[in-house]
């Protein structure tokens, strides 16, 4: 289960690594490192998706190669075998983006969680918070590649016409069918050809935690044969919420190896 609830983490806050990944659309201009050092869930350290992703490209949340990723998490003085907690306090739920780099750098996926409800869940709880930041210790962390869990703007244009994987777009509908103009500039507005659509705020309670798996059954058979497909892709605008429907899917389909689109319409919508 690739879900954790807030009573099992506040007992086990020394057992765990735990990540905060907030990050926010720019446009809400919040600060998802500041809200850290206000107030986050002891022993957390940051995860900066931003700084954390590809450097030497013009699109935004793309993979870091594997020697970078290893300084990465070997800075979080994370190692191989440590049960991991993320977390954000974001509308679009990024800590499953975080979920999804671990699990494509080879972290067991067993070993890899995010907490249900998000902090919002914890301060309404009244659980514990704090603003010291604890040091680390630096590790020497190893990952591998799982290339198979991504695909790129190659294999999308490939697809329209052999039809070996679903598409599902994590967008608003509004943006799917191209009614609204997109938030980042340059990009025209519409779908990939034959895509689908589930918006990502579809499977998410007002609480932010994940609807129950009957929910969420309901949700992906609007655009499934039956749950237990594995050909799926997720896609969205920039990564980030295409890996909150790979964490949903994966609620009700334990069989299901995440699957996304790095590039997604920031990539595929280019002007």
């Amino acid at each position: 289960m690739s879900l954790i609830e807030t009573e099992w983490l506040e007992k086990n806050l020394d057992n765990v690594k735990i990540i905060d990944c907030s990050w926010h659309m720019p446009q809400t201009e919040r600060d998802g490192y500041e809200e850290y050092k206000s107030q986050h869930i002891p022993n957390a350290i940051f995860f900066d998706l931003d700084n954390n992703s590809k450097k030497n490209t013009n699109l935004p949340h793309m993979l870091v190669n594997k020697r970078d990723w290893e300084k990465i998490v070997s800075g979080m003085g994370i190692n191989k075998n440590d049960k991991i907690v993320v977390y954000d306090n974001s509308d679009v739920i990024s800590s499953c983006r975080c979920w999804f780099n671990f699990v494509y750098f080879g972290h067991d996926p067993k070993l890899i969680h995010v907490l249900n409800g998000g902090l919002n869940k914890w301060l309404k709880e009244k659980r514990v918070i704090t603003k010291d930041i604890s040091h680390i210790e630096k590790s020497n962390y190893k990952s591998f590649e799982k290339k198979e869990l991504v695909k790129d703007k190659y294999s999308i244009y490939q697809n329209i016409k052999s039809k070996k994987f679903k598409v599902i777009d994590a967008r608003s509908k509004d943006r799917f069918l191209g009614n609204v103009p997109e938030p980042r500039k340059g990009l025209r507005s519409g779908k990939i050809e034959n895509s689908f659509c589930i918006p990502f705020s579809y499977c998410i309670n007002n609480d932010k935690t994940f609807k129950s798996k009957k929910e969420l059954e309901k949700i992906f058979l609007s655009c499934l044969e039956n749950i237990n497909e594995k050909n799926i892709v997720f896609s969205c605008g920039s990564g980030v919420t295409a890996c909150v429907l790979a964490l949903a899917y994966s609620l009700i389909n334990d069989k299901y190896q995440p699957s996304i689109y790095d590039g997604s319409w920031s990539e595929y919508g280019i002007i």
